[in-house]
This record gives structure tokens, sequence and C-alpha cells, in this order.
């Protein structure tokens, strides 16, 4: 078996209301798959998370070293393509390709092997999962307080157990938000908060201060990525565990807030650290300092599927007869293509999640779905 053709597919789809993080605007939504065929016709389907037309170009420069390879040999073609941009990337957006390369490459083992990824991994400890409901961006042309309250109040209903709000706009809106959606929730609801490194040091000191008392589960990314000695001193000076990492691409770039004690909980998102092969990586290192796993998930059926299969898993640290059980980010927001390019969405039921148990991904792409989003000429 050989590898014979890698392609990417680029979906698109205007939202009729526009939302924001503290760093990002989105008026579209838009993810790209990567999709590699093989001679006997073996197809694996991966995602890249990021920008999607640079993404794409990034697969299409590394395209030419998989053409003829063995599909199976995934450590040697991750080493070989990571070498391959070694001098230029380490980071961005030659492992957020290269990531959703590793994904299809595992995706195409496990149905060589007829088995689900999960059991390539190192077996199923898991064949569901609790699923927290991430949401709660700022949205045009409504209150914000009460529409993330109204939110929330609504992801309970349907039965999750813990929900995600954005938070990074400023100290005084953002507690009053918390607040309503505390309310709005009850106590028995878990509440992370999200400022999308929207925050300085001060501001985040502070805000972890005052919100502590809404019983809040973390506080993710609340300052910029590359400062580490921010993470310590936004850890040290406030109560909330300190979440992030889904900007920290492969080992090399969580070496050192895991040994410098940056975070309480790591976030690698699977499609985005350099696929199954450097997420298990990043795991072990986290399993070595002490630091829980929750990855970061955002993005359609494909990456809920391989993360999915990466959780079931996911090795309970520390064992021992009652765990602590993972729990997977669920995106709620509006993305009518989300489940559409699969035959079977993956949903949840109650707040939690099912775990494909066919082999691969488990998953069957929807190519009419992959027609109907496609992206058009710019406009």
């Amino acid at each position: 078996m050989k590898i014979s053709e890698v392609h990417t597919h680029l979906l698109d789809y205007k939202l009729e209301t526009a939302f924001e993080s503290a760093a990002t605007r989105f008026t579209r939504r838009q993810h790209v798959l990567v999709e590699i065929i093989c001679d006997d016709g073996t197809t694996g389907w991966g995602e890249c998370l990021g920008p999607v037309q640079p993404n794409a170009a990034i697969v299409k420069a590394y395209a030419p070293y998989l053409i003829g390879r063995n599909p199976l040999d995934t450590e040697v073609l991750w080493q070989g393509l990571y070498n391959l941009l070694r001098d230029q990337g380490q980071r961005g957006l030659t492992m957020t390709a290269l990531s959703g390369i590793d994904v299809a490459l595992w995706d195409i083992k496990g149905q060589h092997f007829g088995v689900p990824v999960s059991v390539l991994l190192g077996g199923r400890v898991r064949d569901t999962v609790k699923a927290y409901a991430t949401g709660s961006f700022r949205r045009d042309g409504v209150d914000r307080i009460s529409d993330n309250a109204e939110e929330c109040a609504a992801h309970v209903a349907a039965g999750f157990h813990a929900v995600k709000i954005k938070i990074g706009f400023g100290v005084e809106e953002d507690l009053a938000v918390i607040k309503a959606v505390r309310e709005a929730i009850g106590t028995h609801t878990r509440l992370m908060i999200d400022a999308n490194h929207g925050y300085s040091i001060q501001e985040a000191i502070t805000l972890g201060n005052r919100a502590a008392e809404f019983d809040i589960d973390w506080f993710e990314e609340p300052v910029i990525p590359e400062q580490l000695d921010a993470y310590r001193r936004v850890r040290a000076g406030q109560p909330i565990p300190v979440a992030g990492g889904e900007t920290w691409h492969g080992r090399f770039a969580f070496r050192e807030p895991l040994e410098t004690g940056c975070i309480d909980i790591a976030q690698p998102d699977l499609c985005g650290t350099g696929g199954f092969s450097e997420m298990r990586r990043v795991v072990d290192m986290a399993a070595l300092h002490s630091v829980r796993v929750v990855p970061h998930v955002w993005g359609t059926a494909v990456q809920i599927a391989a993360s999915l299969q990466f959780v079931s898993a996911l090795l309970p640290d520390p064992p021992r007869p009652d765990p602590i059980e993972p729990i997977f980010e669920f995106d709620r927001t509006h993305n009518p293509f989300r489940q559409a390019i699969v035959t079977h969405p993956i949903e949840h039921e109650n707040g939690v999640i099912a775990i494909p148990n066919k082999p691969g991904l488990g998953i069957e792409i929807n190519r009419n779905a992959l027609a109907e989003f496609a992206m058009g000429e710019p406009e």
C-alpha cells in the first residue's frame, strides 16, 4: 500500500450574525480537511487547525514527500515532514498542516488493521466521555450579558454538566457576564472562562481574584501565549487554575511551559500540535509534570472524531479506583457544515458523547456536503 494522492478541501460558510473572542472576529466559518488516498483505494481524513488557505498551501508543499510512501510509517513520515520545513517552522502553520496529514495517516492505519485509532494508541479506556459546551462569544447586535446567560442556561437544559464562556473584553464587563452566567446555570454546573489572551498580567490577576467567588474550574489563556513568565505570574497571583496550550504546537513548544510551572491544565489541540504522533508525546510530558490534560477541540466532525479517539485512549493520571475523567470540548457556535460533512453526525446525548468504534476515525465523509460548502472565489 502506497500513498498516491494528497488533497485539501476548503470549507466556508458566511455567518448571518458575526461573533468574536478577545483575539478573533468570525464573520465566516472556515475549516480545511486533508484527504490522503492510497493506491488500494484506502482513504484517510484529517483536519488542520487555523486559517484554511495558508494551511492548504503548506499541505501542498508537503505532498510530494508523501507520494509513493507507505502510509503506515507514521513516525518516519512525521519526522521527515517536520524536518522538511524545520528551519522555517517548528510552530505555526508548518505544524498545523502536519497535524492534518498525520491524523489522515492514522485514519488509514486504523482502517488497514480494522480497528479504531484508539486501539492503535494503546487501547480504549472509555467508550463515552462527558462534554462541556463551548460558546458564549460576543455576538453582534445583542446584549452580551443576557445573551451569554441565556445561552449557557440552554446548554444546561440540554444536559451539559459544564460550560465555557469567552472573556477578555474588559474586567468589569467580564465580571458582570460571569456573575450572570453563574446565576443562570446554578451552583452545580461547572464553569470555565477563556480570555483568548486578551488581558494584560494585572488585568488577569485582578479578574482571577474577583471571579474566584463564582467557582471557576479554570482560567484559559489569560495572557498572550509567547509570554511564559506572564503565565507564571498570573498563576501565582490569583487562585483559579490556569489552562493553556492550544497554540503551543508540539513537544518542543510545551517543554518550557510544563517544566517551569506555567499551567495547571494543558490544552494541546490534536489538529494543531502535530496530530496523533506528537499529541502522544505532549501528553506523556504533561504526565511527567503532573499537569492535567484537557484537549482543545475546534473544528468539524473530522477533528471531533479524531479527538474522541485520542480521549478514548487517554490514560487516567493518576491511576486510582475513581480516576479523574477527561471532559471533551464541544463547540456549540453556529456552523452548518460541522456535522453535515459526515454521514452520521457526532452529537451528544444529555451532555455525553459516544466515541466512534469503527476502524480509523470511525467516520464516513459526506461528499455532497463537501461540495455544498466548498470555498468559492474570494468576494
